[in-house]
């Protein structure tokens, strides 16, 4: 398995796995996720690619795109806040049909090699409620809660 930067060429498989993402959500969350929907259409994929502030790292097995990580970089400056930069892991999918072989691992590890690298303080992410298998994956890898985020449905 081959940990890489994404191309151009791996946005139709980007895209497929997107839909894999929200196909979970949609279950945990049907009143706010659409059938068929994705966080990013092919042209935001496009853009995201050339900007300096996202990275993209897709994980390839065989010939195919296994899974990717999209990874911001945020500086915090403002306030009552440390000076500190974070990665910011925005999504990290493996596809259904790969899932048990270590590429979440994988992916995961170079996330924070990148974080390392660039000078981050932490890795953050977050997670819905209701995706308990992306919990566990992500406590696994000794990630531990920062944050609470709540609602009241109106």
């Amino acid at each position: 398995m081959e940990i890489r930067y994404a191309r151009e060429a791996d946005i139709p498989r980007l895209g497929e796995l997107l839909l894999q993402v929200c196909r979970v959500h949609r279950e945990g969350r049907p009143d706010l996720f659409r059938e068929g929907g994705r966080k990013y259409t092919d042209e935001e994929l496009k853009e995201l690619l050339r900007a300096g502030d996202v990275s993209i790292l897709v994980a390839e097995a065989d010939g195919l795109v296994a899974g990717y990580a999209f990874c911001f970089l945020e500086k915090h400056k403002k306030g009552a806040f440390q000076e500190i930069s974070t990665l910011y892991l925005d999504d990290l999918c493996v596809d259904e049909n790969c899932r048990g072989r270590g590429v979440g691992e994988a992916l995961y590890k170079a996330v924070l090699n990148m974080a390392k690298a660039a000078g981050c303080y932490n890795v953050t992410l977050n997670v819905w409620a209701s995706n308990d298998s992306a919990r566990r994956f992500y406590e696994k890898m000794g990630l531990q809660v920062q944050k609470l985020g709540m609602e009241k449905i109106l």
